[in-house]
């Protein structure tokens, strides 16, 4: 017994052997000192209740004399959205970009002109009709490094892509990212992205190989027309329904220059061959003020204007007196001359000669009138093209390669083609019922030309 006595007690003889008292059994205080916090109704409310636990009468009286806190809402999953911008919605594939598709003939007929100036010739016969759009279509756009694409806008809400030789499936992509009827499109110079703008107060570029949208340009008005500048990719020129013109840089999104002149909603605008320049044609309808329907504006690096008189106020300048903005580490100035047209009609197209210092407008007085692209901007009154009519419609003019062959379309569904130095009428092509809206010279092949109606028809004829 004494061995089991000292197996089992303490190692140390020092230490006493604990003894058990019944006073020192109760380990948790008593329940009166559970519920005397100093803030009693804050742990009533941080505490989560436990389902069928016991309340006491004393818990019941303090959590009547708290005051209610209503229930939190519901923390939202976290993992339904991580990413907080939209999702990125693909347009889906309709048929293919690629070349792969286009005939021999034409392909090697692409192949070969690509580089080549030639000589224009007049298109002879329809070659291929294209029908998706359920309304009016606006503009077209030949692809300038893809010249089998052709891209328009509709009044349909639609911007659609097309492989116009295609053998099988002409229409490429229909991309549906405007929420209203789309009024231009142009495609970017760096490659297979179109910028469309519209009603819906917004441009979009769209990435036509994966059938996305990269970018937002919002503004504060409808957006009617827009121009990349020819010698920065990366810069694009708008216009809208408030008169405003800016210049936006694709890069970060932001809004390089503005102009405002109390102008009437901007109808066209056109870009100078250096790029020094551009060109801008507002509704004047609505006012008598009929040197506002055509401004050339100068957009130079870093020239005085002690000379000019200044008739606009820039985004940058709060005096009117000259505004400075940069973009690619250049200085550019803007400013406004003198006046241009002076007929109180509207002109809903603007072109400049892709070779000499002219310029053309549509004007809605049924022709074409021809300025000089240098100061002082001359109108040339011994030269007009007046065979066509336009009577309202946003009817517009082209050059062909050359610049040989002036290309318009008309209000009685006809193509009207011009002999640009002579102005005379050489041929007319009736293709429509209703009025022919847009006609453009194909890039590379001197004897094709697009073509749209109000009616939502795409025609390419050769």
């Amino acid at each position: 017994m004494d061995l089991l006595c000292h197996a089992y007690s303490n190692s140390s003889d020092e230490e006493p052997e604990p003894k058990l008292k019944p006073e020192y059994r109760p380990v948790i205080p008593p329940p009166p000192k559970r519920f005397k916090p100093e803030t009693p109704s804050q742990n009533l409310r941080t505490e989560a209740p436990v389902p069928g636990r016991y309340i006491s009468k004393r818990e019941r009286a303090l959590s009547a004399q708290s005051p209610q806190v209503p229930n939190p809402a519901p923390t939202p999953n976290l993992n339904l959205n991580p990413n907080p911008n939209p999702p990125v919605v693909a347009s889906p594939v309709l048929g293919s970009i690629s070349d792969s598709e286009i005939p021999r003939d034409v392909l090697s007929s692409l192949r070969q002109a690509k580089g080549r100036a030639s000589l224009s010739q007049i298109p002879k016969r329809l070659a291929v009709d294209l029908r998706s759009h359920t309304k009016a279509v606006n503009a077209l756009d030949w692809s300038p490094s893809h010249a089998h694409l052709l891209a328009s806008a509709g009044m349909d809400q639609t911007v659609c892509v097309w492989n116009v030789w295609s053998r099988d499936q002409k229409i490429a992509r229909i991309f549906r990212y405007h929420n209203a009827a789309v009024k231009d499109v142009k495609w970017s110079p760096q490659g297979l992205s179109v910028l469309s703008c519209g009603y819906d107060c917004s441009s979009r570029l769209i990435d036509v190989e994966k059938g996305i949208e990269t970018q937002i340009f919002k503004e504060d008005q409808v957006v009617g027309v827009i121009k990349f500048c020819p010698d920065n990719s990366n810069i694009f020129l708008s216009g809208g329904s408030k008169g405003c013109l800016r210049l936006w840089d694709i890069r970060n999104g932001n809004v390089v220059c503005e102009y405002i002149r109390g102008l009437g909603p901007i109808l066209d605008v056109e870009f100078t061959i250096n790029g020094k320049q551009f060109i801008s044609s507002s509704d004047v309808s609505g006012s008598n003020l009929s040197e506002n329907s055509i401004i050339v504006w100068d957009v130079s690096r870093q020239v005085p204007l002690s000379n000019q008189r200044i008739c606009f106020k820039a985004r940058y300048d709060t005096f009117g007196v000259h505004a400075m903005s940069s973009f690619s580490g250049l200085n550019f100035v803007a400013k406004a001359p003198s006046q241009v047209y002076v007929e109180a009609y509207t002109c809903p197209s603007v072109r400049c000669h892709p070779f000499e210092p002219c310029f053309v407008a549509q004007s809605n007085a049924n022709y074409i009138a021809i300025f000089s692209s240098s100061p002082p901007f001359r109108l040339d009154k011994y030269k007009r093209y007046e065979s066509h009519g336009v009577s309202g419609f946003p009817v517009k003019c082209n050059f062909s390669l050359d610049g040989e062959k002036l290309v318009s379309g008309s209000s009685d569904g006809s193509i009207y083609i011009y002999n640009y130095r002579s102005s005379e009428l050489v041929r007319k092509i009736k293709v429509y019922e209703q009025a022919c809206i847009d006609v453009v010279f194909h890039p590379v092949l001197p004897n094709v030309i697009g073509s749209c109606s109000w009616n939502g028809d795409v025609s390419i004829f050769e």
